[in-house]
Order: structure tokens, then C-alpha cells, then sequence
């Protein structure tokens, strides 16, 4: 069976257990998302969810977000995770071809994505789709206060 990569419409029960699975893999500890959390990102008119299925199983996920600023419309790539059985089977790529074109057609001129360097496959997977590293410094900053 062929590679299929899909946009996610609806959540289900088999959605957000492969997410359980998956997930720690992106990040030891990282946890599935409630139903209602990833009806949000599904239902928002800023992200789209994109799944891949092998042989009728969910395989990986990548989350494309978008947004506006005077300047014009940004997107980053997040949360890109394929199953460590499933890799090399062209799911990584399939998902993030997706996210871009999808960029493409709702405006965005140009798409980001941040890889630890410690990803070396993920980092050569990027620059084969045309993604080049830019010099700049990502600054974060915690707003809980837990």
C-alpha cells in the first residue's frame, strides 16, 4: 500500500492514540494532546494538521501554524514526528511537501521550521527539500509561572 498523506479534518480516538505514541518520540516527555487541545489546532483557521498512513496506519504528524503581521503572512512547521519504525519510507518528506505546498496556496511566501542539531537526518531531510539554515538566534521566554 502506498504512502498517504492527508490533511486532518476530524479528531478521533485512533488520532490521538497514535499522537500518544508518537509524541515521546519527538520528545521523551511529551504526552498526548486532550481530545479538546487538538480539536483546537484542527479546527483553527491558523493550523493545519497533516498525517501520514502506511499500510493503513498513522506513521507521522506535522503541524503547520500561520499567522499575520504588517509585514505579510508567516508559517513555521512544528511538531514534525514519524514513528522510528516507519522512517525511510518517505513519510517525513511526504508531510513537510505537504505543509509547504498548503503554505503556498493559502499566501505564505516563505516557510521556517527549527531543528535541534543533535537531528541530523531531519536537518538533511530539510535542506533536500530546499530549506537553507539563516543566521539568526531563536530567544524564548516561559510565560507560566509553574
Amino acid at each position: 500500500m502506498a504512502l498517504e498523506v492527508e490533511q486532518v479534518t476530524t479528531v478521533t480516538e485512533g488520532l490521538l492514540g497514535a499522537l500518544a505514541r508518537l509524541l515521546p518520540q519527538l520528545s521523551a516527555g511529551l504526552a498526548a494532546p486532550s481530545a479538546g487541545q487538538l480539536r483546537r489546532v484542527v479546527e483553527s483557521p491558523s493550523s493545519a494538521l497533516f498525517a501520514a498512513s502506511k499500510d493503513g496506519a498513522l506513521v507521522g504528524v506535522l503541524t503547520l501554524g500561520w499567522y499575520e503581521t504588517p509585514t505579510g503572512r508567516r508559517a513555521w512547521i512544528e511538531d514534525v514526528v514519524v514513528d522510528g519504525a516507519a522512517r525511510g519510507c518517505g513519510a517525513g518528506e511526504a508531510l513537510v511537501r505537504a505543509a509547504v505546498d498548503h503554505a503556498a496556496r493559502i499566501g505564505v511566501p516563505k516557510v521556517k521550521l527549527t531543528s535541534a542539531p543533535a537531528r541530523e537526518a531531519a536537518r538533511s531531510l530539510y535542506r533536500k527539500i530546499g530549506f537553507e539554515p539563516v543566521e539568526t538566534t531563536v530567544f524564548a521566554c516561559k510565560t507560566d509561572t509553574e
